[in-house]
């Protein structure tokens, strides 16, 4: 029985989980033993690390994301170890999981179906194309929310809605753009309430919620005021998100297309009453997209990796809404399955890419992000300071740290924007990258083959380190695109 032909009305949780499970793990499993597939990840795991050994994120070593994200990846390294395994692992278990639920939320507004198909979808659409198949903040902060909204659309006690906002609370956390969708509620809620002259009602599930959010909140405060960086839990939390999404790198302009789209896709469907506009549920789930579209043109940019973030809520009205046009014929629903068949092709070459690398070098595990470190150890290269202009989960390969708090992520670096925020001595990017070169002197920098060291647009700074690695380093190796440089004496 082929998944067209399915008996939806047999279906139950545990049934669906499994499926969700084993198609997530079916496409992720090969991406399990990439380096790197995101730089992002890379980040989250080298700062995770430095958590475990008893450094609070933004203290000694620092990125641009809420303290959650970070603790997702410390637990795993803190119960698992240094595995590259149980992290992508535990990122597949939340793909599932959000699917699920997803599930759970269409069932609530449509069919088993078309519940069970809008599921299917999420897990493709968080684990297909780009760097979707590594664990990115999105996949956090959407799990946590997706559940949110499950309960609430299926609880009323008052534990249940403490119970919420404490999980709006760890997605705005581990993604802080996720303010916008949850005060887009917090607006319908209180819209409601007027339209039904119950605000009595509402207002006591709104502020239990809110003491639930809030006090997750608090709670990640904690740790920065014992030991008294309160200052830079904020500067870090807040600040700097705005001074990034406000720098002049991103505009609103760039996220219009994505806008204009989904808006038509639903005031086409409310017209046509193909989606019911008077459906609870439905307008909830509209609330949360715009919320979520608000915050991507207050970003400026809207990444593949963001659009994680839209598809639990975005599928099910457009589930509903083809599930009314007519029923495919039997002649094409082979077709149907083939494009399904087809659609992860991105993973059947990746399964080819590590039996490849296996054969070849005798590890599954592949990328330059193994093979630089495990040439450096096999080589005694000097690893005082070292400096990862490029593949930088190195760090973690090596168990060695960046050589400032600016240089976590490669491209923080070179955001002046951001240097305020960081607790750093330094307050520019040409200052932070003269210092890293002429007083920390790292003895071994590596770098990318055919690729400026940073962004193209940054041409003094290009210039700078590229006059600097002429005149004080030679190149040692080539492994790959790896280019590994050894300073000179």
């Amino acid at each position: 029985m082929s998944f067209l032909t399915l008996d939806y009305k047999t279906l139950n949780w545990k049934t669906v989980f499994l499926v969700l499970f084993l198609l997530a793990f079916f496409i992720r499993l090969p991406f399990f033993f990439r380096d790197y597939i995101d730089r992002d990840e890379s980040t989250f795991i080298i700062v995770a690390q430095s958590w475990v050994d008893g450094h609070l994120p933004y203290t000694q070593l620092w990125d641009l994301k809420p303290p959650i994200t970070f603790l997702f990846f410390a637990l795993i390294i803190k119960i698992f170890g240094k595995s590259f395994l149980a992290i992508r692992f535990f990122g597949t278990l939340l793909v599932a999981l959000t699917a699920l639920f997803t599930y759970g939320i269409g069932r609530w507004a449509a069919s088993k179906k078309v519940s069970f198909w809008c599921a299917i979808f999420c897990v493709l659409l968080q684990s297909l194309f780009g760097s979707l198949q590594g664990v990115m903040s999105e996949h956090i902060s959407i799990f946590f929310f997706t559940v949110g909204v499950y309960l609430l659309l299926s609880k009323e006690s008052r534990f249940w809605y403490l119970t919420i906002g404490i999980l709006f609370g760890l997605s705005v956390m581990s993604k802080l753009n996720m303010a916008y969708p949850l005060l887009a509620l917090g607006i319908y809620f209180i819209w409601k309430a007027s339209q039904e002259k119950k605000i009595g009602k509402y207002i006591a599930r709104l502020t239990i919620m809110g003491v639930g959010t809030a006090l997750l909140i608090v709670l990640t405060t904690l740790p920065y005021y014992l030991e008294g960086e309160l200052s830079l839990w904020w500067r870090s939390i807040f600040e700097a998100p705005l001074a990034y999404s406000g720098s002049k790198q991103h505009s609103i302009w760039n996220t219009l297309p994505i806008v204009f789209v989904v808006l038509i896709l639903f005031i086409t469907g409310f017209k046509t009453k193909i989606i019911d506009s008077k459906s609870q549920h439905l307008q909830l789930l509209t609330i949360v997209v715009l919320g979520v579209l608000i915050s991507f043109m207050q970003a400026g940019k809207v990444n593949g990796h963001y659009m994680i973030q839209l598809y639990p809520f975005l599928l099910i009205p457009i589930g509903i809404a083809l599930s009314k046009l007519p029923q495919i014929r039997s002649p094409y629903q082979m077709l149907v399955g083939l494009l399904l068949v087809l659609l992860p092709m991105e993973s059947y070459l990746e399964y080819a890419n590590i039996v490849s690398n296996k054969s070849e070098k005798g590890s599954f595990f592949n990328g330059e992000g193994f093979d630089v470190p495990k040439y450096i150890n096999e080589n005694n290269i000097e690893t005082q300071n070292i400096f990862f202009t490029e593949y930088h989960i190195g760090y973690w390969v090596l168990g060695k740290n960046p050589p400032t708090k600016a240089a976590t992520h490669p491209s923080s670096i070179t955001r002046d924007e951001l240097f305020p925020f960081m607790g750093n001595a330094r307050k520019t990017a040409m200052q932070e990258l003269k210092y890293i070169l002429d007083v920390v002197q790292p003895k071994t920098i590596v770098a990318r083959s055919k690729k400026k060291i940073f962004d193209k647009k940054l041409v003094d700074l290009n210039t700078y380190i590229d006059t600097y690695l002429a005149e004080h380093y030679t190149l040692l190796a080539t492994i790959d695109r790896g280019l590994i440089y050894q300073r000179l004496e």
